[in-house]
Order: structure tokens, then sequence, then C-alpha cells
């Protein structure tokens, strides 16, 4: 298990600066999750902490050591890619014990943290078979074990669901997720472009945008109290509805927000419009409503929707659930 606290930490590719200065600490133990838009640094920041990268300036450590110069072998790390990385001719087993021959260890040991780990992993039965024969979310379980079996203080994830089917992705994440319940010793830095793996995985997550930190807290938090509207329209699916104009002056804001759950169809005093589309997925339904705002706004129906293409109606905030931020897109 390994904290770490970052200090003014800043990245540079020749006169293209990525981190342009971050603060942040991850605590031991923690399931630390990065987000953020393509080209935010949350990939580099990730392979800063394993060392893949020089830092350009600031500080890193580790349970209080700087590690700034410290090679990647020697930071007690294990990272987990987006693409799985497994040798085609090795044996599930053997692609699991690969690294821990190389570091020299006994066969008894690698036979011991192997099984222990494909057990944990569901992934026994498997364990003779090669990389071929395995389904993509398998494959992605088998990199998982490489990982582990290395007893790492640190775990880094970098987009490992990205090559994976919508149902694998749900089944793989919740394999993490179990995996992180029964290693709760170890600390976990994940990245992801999905805010809803974030919202589901994290204990805390860091919202980056353009080289900074945007907003660090609980997944409730940031979907709660998101300190500006940037943060307000990443986080949630769908995202945070924003008005402004005449939908923000009664409330002294120069823009308003509110989540698509907490708007309802009333039958006067609220905000005409027209609805232009309906999804309805089963348990819910989204109607999105032309009310002469940038985009439409959605309202989120339990069950299946009444409302019709083409209908008129009026949708209103419930009491005490509107977001309202500054001309700056600073939370007030």
């Amino acid at each position: 298990m390994a904290s770490i606290s970052i200090k003014n930490l800043k990245k540079s590719f020749g006169a293209v600066n990525v981190i342009k200065g971050v603060d942040l600490e991850i605590k031991s133990g923690e399931f630390m999750v990065f987000v953020g838009p393509s080209g935010c640094g949350k990939s580099t920041m990730l392979r800063l902490i394993a060392g893949l990268e020089d830092i350009t300036s600031g500080t890193m450590e580790f349970d209080g050591q700087l590690v700034n110069a410290l090679a990647p072998s020697k930071r007690g790390i294990a990272m987990v890619f987006q693409s799985y990385a497994l040798y085609p001719h090795m044996t599930v087993f053997q692609n699991m014990a690969f690294g821990m021959k190389l570091a020299k260890n006994n066969k008894d040991e690698i036979k011991t943290r192997v099984e222990k780990a494909a057990a944990l992993l569901q992934i026994t039965p498997y364990l003779e078979r090669l990389p071929k024969q395995l389904s993509g979310g398998q494959r992605q379980r088998v990199a998982i074990g490489r990982a582990i079996v290395r007893d790492p203080k640190v775990f880094l994830f970098d987009e490992p669901l990205s090559n994976l089917d919508a149902a694998l992705r749900v089944a793989t994440r919740l394999e993490i997720a179990k995996l992180h319940h029964s290693m709760n010793n170890v600390t976990m830095v994940y990245v992801t472009h999905d805010q809803v793996e974030a919202m589901t995985l994290a204990d805390r997550i860091c919202v980056l945008r353009d080289g900074y930190i945007e907003q660090v807290g609980t997944p409730l938090e940031l979907y709660e109290k998101p300190a500006n509207i940037f943060v307000a329209g990443f986080i949630g699916s769908p995202k945070m509805n924003l008005m402004k104009g005449k939908f923000a002056s009664p409330y002294k804001a120069n823009t308003i927000g509110v989540r698509s759950e907490h708007l309802q169809f009333v039958s006067k005093d609220g905000w005409a419009g027209k609805v232009i589309h309906a999804e309805t997925l089963g348990s819910d339904s989204y109607v999105f409503v032309d009310i002469g705002t940038e985009e439409p706004v959605i309202v989120r129906e339990s069950g299946t929707t009444k409302h019709t293409v083409g209908s008129k109606v009026q949708i209103a905030p419930l009491k005490g659930e509107v977001h309202l931020f500054n001309e700056q897109g600073n939370s007030i």
C-alpha cells in the first residue's frame, strides 16, 4: 500500500505543456479515477506516476519517498493497459508467471501466486489455454492477473475496458470493483473517459481539463456539488441541463443547471416548450424538450413516458435542485 503525493507537477513535450501544475494527494488503499476529455492529460498523469515519462518540474512522493528519478521497476507499481499485451505463444499461466520468472522467483511461489490470482479473477479453468482461445473480457482478466501476481503497492489502469463491448465492459467493471474490495491494501489509479466507469468504481474522482485539475471529490460530491460548469456538464449521464438568459436571471445567476431527474412536467407556471424526441429505456424514459435554449432540455421520467413528439408541455425544476453558476462558470 502506498500514498502518492504530487506537488506542482508539470510535464512538457518540447514546447507543448501537457500537465500545467497539478497538486494531488492519493491516499493509501484508495481507488482514484482520472477523468476528462481527450487530450486533458489523464494518461500522461498515469505514465508520470508509473515512471514511464520524466517529470519536467515539481515533485512526486510514494509514502514520503521522492520518486522523481526512480525507475519504474523500483516503484512497486503494476500497470494494466488498454491493449491486453499478452504473449500469443504462451499459455495463460505462462503469461501471468512471466514477470515473476524474470524476477527470479522460485517455482512454488510462482505457482501459488498465479493460482491465487486466477481464482480471484475466475480464470482458473483457462490457465492452460492460449490467448487466442479466450474472449476479450477473459484476456483483460489475464492482463489484470499478470499485474496482481507481482504484488504491487500501486495498481495503474489505463482505460482497460475501452476495447470491450458494452456487456463485457459491465462484467469486467464488476471484476475490477471486486478486486478493489478484496485487495483494499493496494492503491489503485484508473484512467477513463467514461464517467459511468468513474462514478461506479471510484472512491474519489479527479476531473482534469487542459492539464489542470478542475475538481477532486467522491462521485456523489461531484454529482451533487460540481465546482463549475465544466464538471457539471462532464459528470452525470445524461449531462446536466444548463440554461442562461431569462431562465437564469430569476435566480440572480449567469447560468443555472438542473439534472434531468430534478425536472418535472407541470400544468402551469413552467417553462413552455415542445417535445422533440423521447427515449424509452424500460425502467426510465428521457424526454427531450425544446424550450428555446441552445440545446434541448432532457427530462427523466420513471417507466414509459406519455409525452409524444410534437406535444406542447411545461416543465419546472424541483425546489432546491437548481445549481447556480457565475459569469466565470464557477458554482455560487
